[in-house]
């Protein structure tokens, strides 16, 4: 049976939870993850096999803005450092046949040093978090990173467009269920018009809880509000029922009537392809949410009419999008050993 080690990066959930819906899709394939904090939690809860071994360095969010970029860089190069000699000794050990990475580039250098055929599963091709003196070395950050990415055997892109060099656009990846939406909705007991609010793995979001759960309290509308506050937040909330941490934050979402979230890919994504109506506000400062959120027509100032957007987005049409994505993602991979 072949092996692959799959070194999914741990900064936010929405990387385990693509790859989770690319390694559902594999055929005759021992799949090994090595990640940390909050996704390793997802992995182990779905009995996976993984590794907890990544501690990635949390941004500093003030008001939802995004503080001291530059700072965060500079602990992320040392987060690499370190996620190099961790992936070696790994790879070492597993000896994989493939070494797939989801924004894990720690992992790709070691397994090009190997000879190891190498995946990377990606939705950005460069940063743009400093100005200043500091966006000189994250140029140079840049350029390593492109030359990582033109050593792989494929890039798995999860958008739609045409495929170029070693690039492939499979289009979104998200997870499938087996359940309908109204079983769904059985399931979790939605009996109201349901809003999910969700921040993802870390309490990045804190602001945006607070700010929508005080909108909702005062737009007089009956709905009942399900909070997955992710395993940073202790937060107490009144009037809400707090999940947490879950698993299948997909699967609130397709029951929900309305979803409130950072502007993640991953979860806009399983918005869209579920059909629910979203309100997307990013970190401000955040270039990869900031961009994913003005595809969905937002930005960071939307916060501040929070009432109108919720109003409109509950009387909003369902409008479900098909994909394959994760399932052309795991063809092309699969066919790189084949």
């Amino acid at each position: 049976m072949n092996i692959f080690s799959f070194f999914s990066s741990p900064i936010g959930l929405g990387h385990v939870t693509r790859d989770i819906a690319i390694v559902n899709n594999f055929k005759n394939i021992s799949t090994n993850f090595v990640t940390g904090s909050g996704a390793a939690k997802i992995l182990e809860k779905l009995d996976y096999k993984v590794q907890d071994v990544y501690s990635p360095p949390s941004f500093i969010i003030e008001n939802g803005t995004l503080k001291n970029p530059a700072k965060w860089l500079w602990n992320y190069y040392q987060y690499y450092r370190d996620c190099k000699n961790i992936s070696q000794e790994i790879i070492k050990k597993e000896n994989p046949n493939l070494v797939i990475s989801d924004e894990d580039f720690a992992s790709l250098t070691v397994a090009h040093k190997m000879k190891i055929p190498t995946v990377l599963v990606t939705d950005v091709l460069e940063t743009r978090f400093t100005k200043g003196i500091a966006s000189i070395i994250e140029k140079k950050m840049n350029k390593s990173m492109q030359e990582i990415i033109k050593k792989c055997d494929v890039v798995i892109f999860p958008e739609n467009g045409k495929d170029e060099k070693n690039i492939k656009r499979v289009g979104p990846i998200v997870r499938q269920t087996n359940y309908t939406r109204e079983e769904l909705r059985k399931k979790f007991s939605f009996a109201k018009k349901t809003i999910v609010i969700s921040i993802g793995g870390t309490n990045a979001g804190l602001f945006l809880i607070e700010k929508a759960l005080d909108t909702i309290s005062k737009i007089n509308q009956d709905v009942e509000v399900i909070l997955v506050s992710g395993p940073a937040v202790n937060k107490k909330f009144k009037n809400v029922r707090n999940l947490g941490f879950v698993d299948n934050l997909h699967e609130l979402i397709f029951a929900a009537d309305v979803v409130i979230s950072l502007a993640g890919k991953s979860t806009i994504d399983e918005a869209n392809a579920y059909g629910t109506p979203g309100i997307f506000i990013p970190i401000k400062g955040h270039f990869e949410q900031e961009d994913n959120a003005r595809e969905q027509g937002f930005d960071f100032k939307d916060i501040n009419r929070m009432d109108e957007l919720i109003l409109e987005k509950l009387e909003a049409k369902r409008n479900r999008i098909n994909t394959d994505g994760a399932k052309v993602a795991s063809e092309i991979i699969q066919k790189i050993i084949d």
